[in-house]
């Protein structure tokens, strides 16, 4: 059994072959080969993996922007997941090592994580990046390993879902990962910090909020590590300050990384976790749970009557009611200016 720098027991099932590139800092080439073995090795994720192509798509045209909404059944189970104080306290966590199916393997990241593949995929090699401890979603005191993973494993971008913004699994800290030509907002970046962005912070970090009519974002560029967590924390901590939620500000965060240029953070600020209309019954229903890859640019619909009834009208009421309204974010760009 592996142990960590602490002499303690690592209890995650690991690929010992594929770990040893992650322990010679070949992070890209062992993720890549862990995807591969478990796609052979694994049945569950073989078979959610070919259901991808069975994927429907509409795509809608913005000014500098594409949105989409994926009808995907295999998300039911997260879209609805119940995420109360009591369910939580009712179910196993399906994150921790004793809960995992048989067959799935991951490999460890620097003695804090283990990287393994989502057996619910949106995307073709989509990974969950699960730590190693149970202990509750919050982003403050991992945020400086999220931009690690992203420049280690930079071929991907790394995603968090605040513990009321779209975590299935607030109980257990993690992140997800996709590659970067997943996203529609990765695509969309030079347009939407252009066309929508005001540069308001400028020198080791570039800070730009943006709102795009459906969104609001803050979009962060730099090239120091130590930079980014500090005005992080700022960002955190004002956020605090105004938000609803009293167990974190609530936010989704992108985190990629270029060898050219850095990082590029992009960190949507939420004001309520779902929509009015998830809660409603009847034709007025609409299944849909925001979360990171959700506010990035696929709204995913597990129910194909949603995915046929929602409009760009539909489509942007969503993103509108569950993004904090302008006098928040007006609030959060004057206390990143000081």
């Amino acid at each position: 059994m592996r142990k960590n720098k602490n002499n303690t027991d690592i209890h995650y099932p690991i690929d010992n072959e594929i770990q040893k590139l992650i322990d010679n800092e070949k992070y890209s080439e062992g993720v890549s080969l862990l995807y591969q073995s478990q796609l052979k090795g694994w049945p569950i994720l073989k078979n959610a993996t070919e259901a991808l192509s069975l994927v429907r798509e509409n795509k809608f045209l913005f000014n500098s922007y594409e949105m989409y909404t994926h009808y995907n059944p295999g998300r039911v189970h997260s879209t609805t997941a119940d995420v109360s104080t009591e369910a939580i306290k009712k179910r196993q966590c399906f994150l921790c090592a004793e809960n995992l199916p048989e067959d799935q393997k991951g490999v460890i990241y620097r003695d804090k994580y283990v990287v393994l593949c989502n057996p619910f995929p949106i995307f073709r090699g989509h990974l969950t990046v699960t730590n190693l401890k149970h202990k509750p979603q919050r982003i403050r005191d991992v945020f400086r390993y999220m931009l690690l993973l992203s420049k280690d494993i930079n071929d991907y971008c790394f995603i968090y879902n605040g513990p009321e913004a779209g975590a299935s699994a607030p109980d257990h800290q993690h992140f997800q990962a996709c590659r970067k030509d997943s996203l529609p907002v990765i695509d969309d970046y030079e347009g939407l910090k252009n066309e929508y962005g005001e540069e308001i912070i400028k020198g080791k970090m570039y800070a730009y909020p943006v709102e795009d009519g459906l969104r609001k974002m803050f979009i962060l560029e730099s090239d120091s590590h130590h930079s980014l967590v500090r005005n992080f924390n700022s960002i955190y901590n004002s956020f605090k300050e105004i938000s609803k939620s009293h167990v974190e500000p609530m936010m989704n965060i992108i985190s990629s990384y270029e060898e050219d240029t850095g990082w590029k953070v992009i960190i949507f600020f939420r004001n309520k976790h779902r929509p009015d209309a998830y809660f409603k019954e009847g034709d007025d229903n609409i299944t849909v749970s925001p979360a990171t890859i959700d506010m990035g640019g696929v709204l995913v619909t597990p129910f194909e009557k949603d995915f046929k009834k929602i409009d760009r009208d539909i489509l942007s009421q969503i993103y509108r009611e569950v993004s904090v309204g302008k006098e928040e974010f007006e609030y959060l760009k004057t206390k990143l200016s000081e």
